[in-house]
């Protein structure tokens, strides 16, 4: 195993805090205390984890209505997260975001987005730029099986190889389209199949083991930043949840989250391997476990308590001065 104990701590430490972040939303929303969609990313934390391990403030990513994760990972302020999705002025986007429009620059997030699909071109253009810029960064896009599917996918990879990105492609494929199969709808076993008609390398990645994601990330980032061009990245994954929290499930099996919860577990998987490595002993999972949980109740705490905008705060952040 190539990883420190503290790398591992910290990796486990930033997936338990999304799986907690994600639980602590759906409490909140059944108990009345949150409104609008959320979609919760419970069982997909090892591919935001295990990508954004490789990258630093100055790299880019961009994400999807199910961005929590992606937030998380590159390390967004899990305080500043809480108060966005209350509506609070002390969010991270002063509550004018909420969950699908959580960014923050300072951190390298471009934001999550409303639109599926809608952040490929702009992580393509972050790549153009930090090509252009000769900054040694990338860019990475997270989107899911059914953004494959749209044309923007296709044109952005097309004119990524072209050009010789520096851009990673990370498609979470977690077998749905909000209610679809992703059989129903895409052809390919395999989606990473598609980057071949851009001459473009890919892999196919067991979304649910962070040591797998982080090693084909690896690879692939090391690559861009050595200008060797973009990489599709196929991460075969899972949602715990359904599309949304609400949502009746009436597609799937009722025990089928369950049977992959106690097969493939993102958290337990981490935990099993490190602790039979010998690198980190249990007794420090748990450590980590309390101290999160402690530092989610006080972000929503934080959050309640934080004060509405006003309606000064209607136009403030909305159009540039010329």
């Amino acid at each position: 195993m190539d990883l420190s104990r503290d790398a591992l701590l910290d990796a486990y430490r930033q997936m338990r805090t999304i799986r907690g972040f994600e639980e602590k939303l759906a409490e909140l929303v059944t108990a009345g205390k949150l409104a609008g969609f959320l979609h919760l990313y419970a069982g997909e934390e090892a591919v935001a984890v295990g990508v954004c391990s490789h990258l630093s403030d100055r790299d880019i990513v961009t994400s999807t209505h199910r961005g929590h994760g992606h937030c998380i990972a590159k390390g967004v302020d899990v305080r500043g997260m809480m108060a966005e999705l209350f509506g609070r002025s002390t969010g991270i986007c002063k509550g004018k975001g909420g969950s699908m429009h959580i960014a923050d620059l300072d951190r390298g997030m471009l934001g999550a987005n409303g639109i599926v699909g809608a952040g490929i071109p702009l992580a393509t253009g972050a790549a153009l730029t930090a090509k252009l810029k000769r900054n040694g960064g990338v860019a990475v896009a997270f989107f899911g099986d059914g953004a494959t599917n749209q044309g923007q996918f296709h044109e952005a990879l097309n004119i990524a190889a072209v050009w010789c990105l520096p851009a990673i492609y990370v498609v979470e494929n977690n077998g749905y389209g909000e209610a679809t199969p992703t059989e129903f709808v895409t052809p390919v076993k395999d989606i990473a199949e598609r980057a071949a008609s851009y001459a473009m390398p890919s892999a196919v990645v067991d979304g649910m083991d962070f040591f797998d994601v982080r090693a084909k990330a690896g690879e692939a980032i090391a690559r861009a930043r050595e200008g060797g061009g973009p990489t599709l990245l196929e991460c075969k994954t899972y949602r715990y949840y359904g599309h949304y929290v609400g949502d009746p499930l009436t597609y799937r099996r009722k025990e089928e989250a369950e049977e992959v919860r106690q097969l493939r577990d993102p958290l337990d998987l981490l935990e099993r391997r490190a602790v039979e490595a010998g690198v980190v002993d249990a007794d420090a999972l748990r450590a980590i476990d309390g101290e999160v949980a402690a530092e989610l109740e006080a972000a929503v705490a934080w959050a309640e308590q934080s004060p509405l905008p006003t309606a000064d705060d209607v136009l403030r952040d909305v159009y540039v001065s010329g």
